[in-house]
């Protein structure tokens, strides 16, 4: 479905695989805050689709928060029309009266949904601020490269050790880049030697089949030191699995959706006394937390990408329109062999941009 006027609008997904577009008002711009502009918004493949097709758990069961536990649902949890999107990059088109941190045509990332607009506290704002110089798209990765890292932090790399990721998928290759910059050798596994070469430039040694063999093989005999599985995949777990060496671990990223019917905890697991960590974004390492928190994950993620010490525009595959949504999901959920981190264009927003900061539109 495509937006038919304009105005204010939010993407949806009014029931599994049909994409809507709402129209909203624009929220008053009440003391201390800020309105942004869109100018970009990155899907990602993983959480984002589980949604899109109907296999996200809250879908059809209730998370209690003080148990901590998923339970049934009495009733429809009525999940859908569900928004989406959590990698927004947009500019200050409006500040409140009194607020002094930010100005109109400051760049600012974060999570507010793929939307027209969005009015966010001007402290948060100017704590997502990030330079007129940079690419503008590199604040689509504060989220998806603080995901990343939690990774790698819960991993504990050392220097000189060898590290497998499993997923040539936006989050798999963070993890690679960001393991190689730790000192590791990396280890790139996907089924699909097109996905293999994105990861390339971001590790040492690709494969495509035999991973557990061929590691063994490749770390003369020892196995991975850690391996970290960004593919949501059973089979590819219970691969991660067998590729680590013995009283190895296991990070878990991948949002694993039904039951597991690929694992076989009675083998390596069980007999290489193997550790599956989970990491998740929702918090860090409780040992890190004193120092560590999501907001520092997201700006260290972004000074990477200013120092050119991540390079992740390379990325992206396909920017597409945000009226024409509908395609982009189609794309990844039909082909996703051929996409890698597809990103929603704003145009009006970015001509509104660019004549504020005095360039052309490219």
């Amino acid at each position: 479905m495509v937006a038919e006027k304009p105005g204010e609008k939010v993407l949806l997904v009014q029931e599994p695989r049909v994409i809507a577009f709402n129209d909203y008002a624009p929220d008053p711009l009440r003391e201390g805050f800020v309105r942004i502009k869109t100018l970009y918004s990155g899907i990602s493949a993983g959480t984002e689709m589980t949604i899109y097709r109907g296999s996200n758990p809250y879908g059809h069961k209730r998370w209690d928060v003080n148990l901590k536990l998923f339970l049934s649902a009495s009733e429809d949890p009525r999940f859908y029309p569900a928004p989406l999107g959590y990698e927004q990059v947009g500019y200050v088109a409006e500040v409140a009266a009194g607020v002094g941190e930010v100005a109109v045509g400051d760049l600012v990332y974060g999570s507010w949904g793929h939307r027209t607009e969005a009015v966010l506290p001007a402290h948060v704002a100017q704590s997502n601020r990030f330079g007129p110089s940079e690419d503008p798209r590199h604040g689509i990765f504060a989220r998806s490269g603080a995901i990343a890292l939690n990774g790698i932090l819960d991993a504990g790399i050392n220097v000189g050790e060898a590290v497998a990721v499993f997923g040539a998928g936006v989050i798999g290759l963070l993890c690679m880049a960001l393991a190689h910059l730790s000192g590791a050798k990396v280890i790139a596994v996907d089924i699909n030697p097109e996905r293999l070469r994105h990861a390339e430039p971001f590790s040492d040694e690709q494969i495509s089949s035999d991973a557990a063999l061929r590691i063994k093989e490749g770390t003369r005999g020892r196995g991975a030191d850690t391996v970290i599985e960004a593919t949501g995949s059973d089979s590819a777990l219970n691969e991660a699995i067998r590729s680590v060496a013995y009283a190895g671990r296991v990070v878990s990223l991948g949002f694993y959706q039904n039951n597991a019917q690929g694992l076989y905890l009675g083998e390596e697991f069980h007999h290489n006394r193997v550790q599956i960590l989970c990491s998740q974004i929702g918090a860090v390492n409780p040992a890190l937390s004193y120092r560590w928190d999501v907001p520092r994950l997201e700006h260290t993620v972004m000074a990477l990408q200013e120092a050119e010490r991540l390079e992740l525009t390379r990325l992206i595959t396909h920017e597409v329109p945000f009226c024409e949504a509908a395609f982009a999901y189609r794309l990844l959920d039909e082909h996703p062999d051929t996409a890698v981190q597809i990103v929603l264009t704003f145009p009006e927003a970015l001509d509104a941009y660019h004549q504020i900061i005095g360039q052309e539109t490219p």
